[in-house]
């Protein structure tokens, strides 16, 4: 049993979430996550480690109410516990002095390229921020990832805060002024995919998380796997960093919605089972 230190409601329906898990928070390296399951009959759901702290042996991850399991999550408050959490999980971020990097986060992103962009800026890296949502009140970490960056920009699709851009906008035009050694862009399979694209003329290597259906997170299972310049590789084990432009992007869409109807019902037999909270939401 895991026990909750900490949660915060960081923007609509996203979470922040501290768990006491020493042996975790010593290992953890930038760019791994962790498996969590709620009971012994719960879901298995990987999350990305936004912050650890091997001194006081905490984790820290964030997550969106979008589904059954996530929605039962955020209803725990601190001093409750989860069944389990496994971890640290897949392989480290590759960090090193590239020069000029852009660390493009879209959503809930910005919890996993965190912990990234600091690492590249302790390296030496120039650090190019973009920090985009579909809306203001989607936004979190504005300013924890603006002190770790040497330049930062703020998009929103509908233009309620910062500027009214999807981040590949940004991302086009500052590849077109300027050398960049590197991009990292982590969000939804959408901005990814469209990031990667983007990129992909100028050259740039681009580092992309991808976080598709997962369950044991050892590789035994193959859930998890992608496509990869036309290879099967397993994001589990062999990610979840890959190359943006080697990413088979419409089998990865694809997959994802693969049990689109499972889920349905889950939400629905969890909109019966459980009291409203205060927005309102099931």
């Amino acid at each position: 049993m895991y026990r909750i230190e900490e949660h915060q409601e960081k923007a609509t329906a996203i979470h922040l979430f501290k768990v006491a898990a020493p042996e975790i928070a010593r290992k953890a390296r930038p760019g791994q996550f962790i498996i969590i399951q709620l009971d012994e009959k719960g879901e298995r759901i990987p999350l990305t480690l936004a912050e650890w702290d091997a001194g006081r042996g905490t984790i820290t991850f964030i997550f969106m109410e979008v589904g059954a399991t996530t929605c039962r999550l955020a209803r725990l408050q601190a001093g409750d516990y989860v069944q389990h959490v496994v971890g640290p999980l897949g392989l480290p971020a590759h960090i090193e002095n590239f020069g000029t990097v852009v660390c493009a986060a879209g959503g809930v992103g910005v919890a996993p390229i965190m912990p990234i962009a600091r690492a590249l800026k302790r390296a030496g890296n120039f650090i190019i921020s973009i920090l985009g949502a579909r809306t203001q009140e989607l936004l979190f970490w504005e300013q924890e990832l603006r002190q770790t960056s040497d330049e930062f920009i703020v998009t929103t699709d509908n233009g309620s805060y910062g500027r009214k851009a999807l981040i590949t906008e940004p991302l086009k035009e500052i590849l077109s002024s300027r050398k960049i050694d590197r991009v990292i862009a982590i969000g939804p399979i959408p901005m990814m995919k469209f990031c990667s694209l983007t990129t992909r003329p100028f050259g740039v290597n681009t580092i992309v998380s991808l976080n598709p259906l997962m369950l044991d997170g050892t590789g035994m299972c193959g859930c998890c796997r992608v496509s990869i310049a036309g290879s099967t590789k397993f994001a589990c084990v062999d990610g979840p960093d890959f190359d943006g432009h080697q990413v088979d992007w419409d089998l990865m869409a694809y997959r994802a919605k693969f049990y689109t109807a499972e889920e349905n019902t889950a939400n629905e037999k969890h909109s019966c089972q459980l009291p409203f909270n205060k927005k309102g939401l099931p």
